[in-house]
C-alpha cells in the first residue's frame, strides 16, 4: 500500500488535480461552483505543471458551454484526451453533445459539481437536478461524497472511460463538496501512471480523424438503419461496469480502501436502510456510529456508480435483515410517480428476494438545503410516509417529516468554529487560509465551508471551521460551536450568533465600543447568554487597525490573528510565520506594499483583543425588543417583509413553511422590498456641509446603492422637516429650499459621492455618530416629487435626472459598484414604464436576490416589471416580451380603430395613435385617451378598458453584462438588434465575468490577467460596438460616467428615444480589476481611462443621418493620460508585470498600440457619418 502525502484543498482542486493528470485537452466556460476546477487548471497549466503524458494541459475558454462541448467533441474525436467541467445549466447546454460523444464511444470526462437547474428561480447552490437530466444520454455516471472521494475516485472515470469506450459524468455535491475544504491524502501522478494502459491511449489516438487513415463520422441514418445500430452499444454498457469494479480495485489495493459500485456501512443485521449518493452520505454515517451506540439497527447503501446502474451489486450489498429502506432523491420530478434513484432502486428489487421490502421515497437538499443528523434520523425512524421530505416544514401536502431529535454526532474532540464576517471584507479568505494552515501544519483533520447570502458584497458570510483529531465527515452547518467570531458590529442586534456557543466557548467581537460601553449597547439576551454560559468574552477594533495600517475595511487578517492568538492551536512564533507566508500567496499579485499591510495587520492582531470581565449583572438582564416594525402603503410588500425576508434576513429562512411561500411559487415578488432592510453594515458613511454645496447631484448620480439624494422642499415641507435637517435657498427655484440626504442604514459606505463632489462638500465621518441623520432622508422620500423642478433643470440632464425618484434602490451590490449607477439612471429617466430582461451575472444578482428587490414603484405604484430568464437568452427573452407587447398593442389599436368614435374621443384615439411609437408622447396620450374612454361607457370601451395597461408604449430594455454581451448571448444580441425592432440593450462591460469570479471574456483587452487567462489575454478586446454600428440602423453609445457625465445621460436619452435598436456598452469598474487607489474612486478610475485612452466615449445615431446631420459624435478628446501607468494602476494588470515582466513589457504595448489604432478608427468613423 503507498503512502500518499496529506494536504488541505477543496472539492474542486481534489477533481481537477485527479483529471489534470489525463488530460490532454480542457475546453472550459465559467459556472459556479465548477469553475474553479477550470480556474486550477489553467494556473496549473501556466506554471507548467506536466501530466502523466509529459506535457501541460492545452486549455481553452470557449463562448459557452454548448461551444465547450463542442470543442470537448471535437478534440476527442481528434485523438485527445478531454475534459471539462461544469453544473446546472452549463451541463444541460452540453446535452446534445453528450448524446454525441457516448453514441461515438468517446472517452471524455465532464467534471461536474453538482448543482440545481433554474426553476422558478435561479439558485446557485447544489442538488442533483442538473446530472439527472443526463441519465439517459449514455453517458456513465460515477458519484463522490467527500473531497477524499474526489480525489480517489475521480481517476476512475478517466480509466475506465478509456477502456471502456464510454464517456463519464464525474460528479459530486456542488458547495458541499466542491468548496468544503478538507485534509486529504493526494495522488502522485506517477502512482496514477501506474494503473494506465498506454496500449489503450495508443489504441485511441490510432482510432481517431486523421487524414493519414480517413474515415468519416456523424452521418444521417434513416429508420432501415437507424435502431439496429443504435443497439449495437449493448455490450459496451455490459461490460463496463466490470471495467469500473477493476480500476476501484486496483486503487484500493494501492490506497486500502474499499470502494465498490454500491457500498454498504452500518449495522450488519440492519433493519432500517438509507440509499442515497452524494454529501449526504457523509453525515448518514455519522448519525449510523450515533444511532448503533443507542441500539439502533440502521445502514447506508452509498451509490458510486449510478450509471449504468447494476442492480445486482445493488442487490448484493442490502443486509438480509432488511425491513425499511428509504431512498433519497437530491431532486425533484413533477408528477412522476418518485424521483429517479427511487425508481432505479424499486425497478432493481423487482423479482429479487428483496421484492416485499417496502421502499420508501424522499427528497433532501434541494437548493443546498442543510441535512442534518436529526433528519436523518427521522427518515430512519420513518414508518408513516411512504413519500416523504427532510429540510423542510411542508404544511400544504404535509409530506415533510418532523425532527424529533437533534444530537451532536461529530466525532468527540472536534473543536467547531464559526465566523460571522461582511461580505468582502476578506473573513472568507483568511479562513481558507487558516483552515489550510491547520490542516498542513498539525496532525489534526480540519474542515472548513463557506456559507453565504445572495449580496454581492456587504451580505453576511458565516464560515463553518472543524478540526480535530478524527476524520470529521460532518457535511451540515455548525449549530453548536466552541468559538464564534462576529466581524461586523452591526450584527449584534441581528443574528443569534452567541447562543451558538457551548458553554465555556470564546466570543470574538469586532467592534469600536468599549468595554464601558459594552453594557449599554450590547443586547440584554446576549450579556445574559455570556454571563450565564460562562463565555470567554474578546473584543477587538479591527476596524481602527485596517484603517490606521492602510487596509480600511478588509480587517480579515487582523481577526485571522486573534482567532490563532486565542486558540493557540500552533505555537504563536510558528503561526505568524505561516500565516505571514499565506498572506504573501494570497496578496503578492496586488502588490508588496498589500502585502507588508498585511503583514502589519497580522501582527497588531496578535495582540490587540481584549478579555471582558464580564459583569455578574449580566445574568438578570431581559431581553431587548430587537424587532423591527414594518410599515408602508404597499400590504403585499408589508406581508413580503413580514412573512420572508425578517426571516430569512435574520437566518432564521429554513423555519419557513410551505404555506407561506405558497403564493410565490411561480417566482415572483413585491417590488420595492430591499428598501426595507435597513442594515447598517457601513463603518462610516458621507456627511453632507450644507455651505459648500453647489447643488450639481453629481453624488446622487454616481451613488451605486442610491442612498444620497437631492431633495426640493417647498417653503412649508422645508418649516415641517425633522428639527436640525440642513437645508439651503435652491438655486434657480424662488421659494424652494435644497438639501442633500443620506440613508445612512443603506449605505454600503464605499465614499464614491465623496470621491466625485467637486467641492468637498462631502466627508466619509463614523456611522454610530451619524445614524441620526435618517429620518432627515426618510423624511425626503415621503415628499411628493417636483415635476417643476425636473422641468427646470431638464430630465435629461445630470442635475434635473435626480430629482426623479430612482427606482433601482439599495440593491446588494459591491460598494463601489460601476454597474448599479447606470441602471439606477435608467430606471430614473424611464422606469416607470420599463420592462427589464436581465441576463444572469451581477445585475440579476443585485437586481433580484431574494428576500431583496431592489427595484422599486414610484408614488403611483408604477416601476419596473423585471425578469430573469437565462444566462444566454437575455436578448431573446427581452424580444419576446417587445413582441408581446407589439401584438397586444396592434390588436388593441385595431379594436380602437374599429370603434368609429367621434368628438374628443376620436381626437384622443387620433392623438394616441400619432404617438403610438413614442415612449414620451405615448405616455400622456394614453391618460388622455383612458379618460375619454371611461367617458364613453360603451361596450368596446369597457373591452379595452380591460386592458388599458397595455395601451401605452413601453420602454423594453436588456441588461447584461460583457460575458453575456461579447460571449455567450452574443448571438441573441446579434439577431435581436439585427431585427430592426426598437429595443435598448445595456451592456455592462467589466470586462470579465464579474458575477462568476472574473474570468476572462471576449471584452478583456490585452494583457490583463484573469481567471482563465492566468498568464495575461493575449488577443484584444472584441468591438462590439464596432459589429453593432455595422448594421448602419442601430443605436451604438459607449459611455463611462465618470468621465463624462452628461455624455452619459445624453446617450441612454437618446438611445431610449431612437425608434429601433440599440446598444449602449458602458465601462464599469469592478472589484475583479484590482484598483489600487480603490473601489471608492471607480469613477475616477472611469475618468483616467477615458484620458488615457484605454476607454472612448462616443454615440452613433442613425436617426440624425436621416436629418442630414453629422451620425457619429466622438465625446472623449484625444487620449492625453499615460496609458501605461493607467494599466499599473490596476493589480490585474500590475500583476503581469510583476510576475512576468517581459511578457507585461511585450502585451502592454500592443494593447497601447491597439488602443491608438482604435482611436484612429474612430476618428475616421467621424468624417465617415460627417452630414453632406
Amino acid at each position: 500500500m503507498i503512502k500518499r502525502s496529506m494536504k488541505t484543498m477543496d472539492g474542486n482542486h481534489a477533481a481537477a488535480h485527479a483529471s489534470y493528470a489525463f488530460t490532454d485537452v480542457a475546453a472550459i466556460y465559467p459556472i459556479t461552483p465548477s469553475s474553479v476546477m477550470a480556474e486550477a487548471t489553467d494556473e496549473w497549466a501556466t506554471a507548467g505543471r506536466k501530466n502523466i503524458f509529459g506535457q501541460t494541459v492545452q486549455i481553452t475558454e470557449m463562448q459557452s458551454e454548448a461551444g465547450a462541448a463542442g470543442a470537448v467533441h471535437g478534440s476527442l474525436a481528434a485523438g485527445a484526451l478531454t475534459t471539462t467541467f461544469t453544473a446546472s445549466q452549463g451541463l444541460l447546454l452540453m446535452i446534445p453533445n453528450l448524446y454525441k460523444i457516448a453514441g461515438e464511444g468517446l472517452p471524455g470526462v465532464f467534471n461536474v459539481s453538482a448543482r440545481c437547474v433554474a426553476t422558478h428561480a435561479l439558485n446557485i447552490f447544489g442538488d442533483h437536478s442538473d446530472v439527472y437530466a443526463c441519465r439517459q444520454t449514455g453517458c456513465a455516471m460515477l458519484c463522490e461524497s467527500s473531497v477524499q472521494e474526489v480525489m480517489d475516485l475521480t481517476p476512475v472515470a478517466h480509466l475506465a472511460a478509456l477502456e471502456g469506450h464510454v464517456p463519464f459524468i464525474n460528479f459530486f455535491d456542488g458547495f458541499r463538496t466542491s468548496h468544503e475544504i478538507q485534509k486529504i491524502e493526494t495522488w502522485d501522478y506517477k502512482d496514477l501512471a501506474d494503473m494506465l494502459d498506454m496500449n489503450l491511449v495508443e489504441d485511441f489516438r490510432k482510432n481517431a480523424l486523421n487524414p493519414e487513415h480517413p474515415k468519416e463520422m456523424g452521418s444521417a441514418q434513416n429508420p432501415d438503419l437507424f435502431f439496429q445500430t443504435r443497439e449495437a452499444c449493448n455490450e459496451s454498457y455490459e461490460k463496463l461496469p466490470a471495467i469500473v469494479t477493476k480500476y476501484m480495485d486496483k486503487i484500493n489495493e494501492k490506497i486500502g480502501t474499499d470502494y465498490k459500485l454500491f457500498n454498504y456501512y452500518g449495522d450488519p443485521d440492519a433493519e432500517s436502510v438509507i440509499i442515497a449518493m452524494g454529501s449526504v452520505c457523509e453525515t448518514i454515517d455519522e448519525t449510523i456510529d450515533y444511532l448503533r451506540k443507542e441500539g439502533e439497527k440502521v445502514g447506508v447503501i452509498k451509490v458510486r456508480l449510478y450509471r449504468p446502474f447494476v442492480k445486482e451489486a445493488l442487490i448484493s450489498v442490502i443486509p438480509k435483515s432488511v425491513k425499511r429502506i428509504s431512498v433519497l432523491d437530491r431532486t425533484k420530478e413533477p408528477g412522476s410517480i418518485g424521483e429517479p434513484l427511487y425508481l432505479d432502486v424499486v425497478a432493481a428489487l423487482k423479482g429479487s428476494e428483496f421484492e416485499s421490502v417496502p421502499v420508501y421515497t424522499g427528497r433532501y437538499g434541494l437548493g443546498s438545503k442543510d441535512t442534518t443528523p436529526g433528519q436523518i434520523i427521522s427518515v430512519f425512524k420513518n414508518t408513516e410516509k411512504p413519500r416523504f421530505t427532510i429540510g423542510i416544514t411542508d404544511d400544504v401536502t404535509n409530506l415533510s417529516l418532523e425532527v424529533k431529535e437533534n444530537p451532536v454526532t461529530t466525532p468527540e474532540g472536534t473543536t467547531n468554529c464559526k465566523f460571522w464576517g461582511l461580505g468582502a471584507d476578506g473573513t472568507v479568505g483568511a479562513n481558507k487560509n487558516s483552515i489550510k494552515i491547520i490542516g498542513d501544519n498539525t496532525d489534526m483533520y480540519a474542515q472548513a465551508y463557506f456559507d453565504y447570502d445572495s449580496k454581492k458584497s456587504g451580505g453576511v458570510t458565516i464560515s463553518h471551521l472543524r478540526f480535530g483529531h478524527q476524520p470529521i465527515r460532518s457535511t451540515y452547518l455548525i449549530s453548536q460551536a466552541n468559538f464564534v467570531a462576529c466581524h461586523c458590529t452591526a450584527y449584534i442586534y441581528k443574528y443569534n450568533m452567541v447562543q451558538d456557543l457551548v458553554p465555556g466557548g470564546t466570543f470574538l467581537f469586532n467592534t469600536q465600543w468599549t468595554e464601558d460601553e459594552l453594557d449599554e449597547k450590547l443586547p440584554g439576551q446576549v450579556k445574559r447568554y455570556i454571563a450565564e454560559n460562562n463565555i470567554n468574552f474578546y473584543i477587538i477594533d479591527g476596524v481602527k487597525i485596517g484603517k490606521e495600517i492602510g487596509l480600511g475595511k478588509r480587517i480579515n487578517t487582523v481577526l485571522q490573528s486573534a482567532f490563532f492568538s486565542l486558540t493557540k492551536l500552533i505555537p504563536e512564533e510558528q503561526v505568524l510565520k505561516l500565516m505571514k507566508d499565506a498572506a504573501k500567496a494570497s496578496y503578492a499579485r496586488k502588490g508588496d506594499d498589500v502585502v507588508k499591510m498585511n503583514w502589519d495587520a497580522i501582527d497588531a492582531g496578535a495582540t490587540a483583543y481584549h478579555k471582558v470581565n464580564v459583569p455578574e449583572s449580566w445574568k438578570n438582564c431581559k431581553d431587548d425588543d430587537l424587532s423591527v416594525e414594518v410599515k408602508g402603503d404597499r400590504a403585499d410588500a408589508v406581508e413580503f417583509v413580514k412573512d420572508i425576508q425578517q426571516k430569512v434576513n435574520a437566518q432564521q429562512g429554513n423555519t419557513i413553511p410551505v404555506s407561506v411561500v405558497k403564493k410565490y411559487a411561480d417566482g415572483s415578488t413585491p417590488s420595492g422590498t430591499a428598501a426595507f432592510e435597513k442594515r447598517g453594515v457601513a463603518t462610516d458613511v458621507p456627511v453632507w456641509d450644507v455651505n459648500k454645496c453647489i447643488q450639481c447631484n453629481q453624488c446622487s448620480l454616481v451613488c451605486p446603492h442610491a442612498v444620497i439624494r437631492p431633495v426640493a422642499m417647498t417653503a412649508d415641507e422645508a418649516a415641517k422637516a425633522p428639527e436640525g435637517m440642513k437645508c439651503k435657498d435652491m438655486t434657480g427655484m424662488d421659494g424652494y429650499k435644497f438639501a442633500i440626504t443620506v440613508s445612512a442604514f443603506d449605505c454600503t459606505g464605499c465614499g464614491s459621492c465623496v470621491n466625485v463632489c467637486p467641492v468637498d462638500a462631502l466627508s466619509m465621518a463614523s456611522f454610530e455618530e451619524n445614524e441620526g441623520e435618517q429620518k432627515y432622508f426618510d423624511y425626503a422620500v415621503s415628499l411628493p416629487e417636483k415635476e417643476n423642478v425636473v422641468e427646470k433643470f431638464k430630465v435629461n440632464t445630470v442635475k434635473g435626472s435626480q430629482f426623479k425618484k430612482p427606482l433601482l434602490e439599495f440593491s446588494g451590490a459591491c460598494g463601489g459598484c460601476g454597474e448599479t449607477p447606470y441602471a439606477k439612471l435608467i430606471t430614473q429617466l424611464f422606469g416607470d414604464r420599463m420592462y427589464v430582461a436581465n441576463a444572469t451575472g451581477c445585475s440579476s444578482i443585485w437586481g433580484n436576490s431574494s428576500p431583496s428587490t431592489p427595484y422599486t414603484v414610484n408614488d403611483q405604484g408604477k416601476g419596473v416589471a423585471w425578469s430573469n430568464s437565462l444566462f444566454e437568452d437575455a436578448a431573446e427573452f427581452g424580444y419576446g416580451m417587445l413582441l408581446a407587447q407589439r401584438a397586444i398593442r396592434d390588436r388593441l389599436k385595431r379594436e380602437l380603430d374599429d370603434m368609429n368614435a367621434t368628438g374628443s374621443l376620436a381626437d384622443a384615439i387620433k392623438t394616441w395613435n400619432d404617438t403610438f411609437a413614442s415612449g414620451i408622447l405615448n405616455g400622456p396620450a394614453t391618460d388622455k385617451l383612458v379618460a375619454e374612454l371611461e367617458k364613453d361607457g360603451s361596450d368596446a370601451a369597457k373591452a379595452i378598458l380591460e386592458e388599458k395597461d397595455f395601451l401605452a408604449k413601453k420602454s423594453q430594455w436588456v441588461f447584461g453584462g460583457d460575458g453575456w454581451a461579447y460571449d455567450i448571448g452574443y448571438g441573441g444580441l446579434d439577431h435581436v438588434i439585427a431585427s430592426g425592432k426598437d429595443i435598448n440593450i445595456m451592456v455592462y462591460d467589466t470586462e470579465v465575468y464579474s458575477n462568476t469570479g472574473g474570468q476572462s471574456s471576449k471584452s478583456t483587452p490585452c494583457g490583463a490577467t484573469a481567471q482563465f487567462a492566468a498568464g495575461g489575454k493575449e488577443t484584444k478586446k472584441k468591438d462590439l460596438a464596432g459589429m453593432a454600428m455595422s448594421y448602419g440602423y442601430v443605436y451604438v453609445a459607449q459611455i463611462a460616467m465618470g468621465a463624462n457625465m452628461a455624455q452619459a445621460v445624453k446617450a441612454i436619452a437618446e438611445a431610449e428615444a431612437y425608434p429601433g435598436p440599440s446598444v449602449i456598452i458602458a465601462y464599469a469598474p469592478c472589484i475583479n480589476h484590482g484598483i489600487k487607489k480603490g473601489m471608492s474612486k471607480a469613477m475616477t478610475e472611469e475618468k483616467l481611462a477615458v484620458e488615457a485612452g484605454y476607454w472612448f466615449n462616443f454615440r452613433f445615431n442613425p436617426q440624425l443621418a436621416k436629418e442630414g446631420k453629422d451620425a457619429f459624435s466622438l465625446d472623449s478628446k484625444a487620449p492625453t493620460g499615460s496609458y501605461q501607468d493607467f494599466l499599473k494602476g490596476e493589480n490585474r494588470y500590475a500583476a503581469l508585470a510583476k510576475f512576468n515582466p517581459n511578457k507585461a513589457a511585450k502585451l502592454f504595448a500592443e494593447s497601447e498600440q491597439e488602443s491608438k489604432d482604435h482611436y484612429k478608427y474612430l476618428t475616421k468613423m467621424v468624417d465617415l457619418y460627417k452630414a453632406d
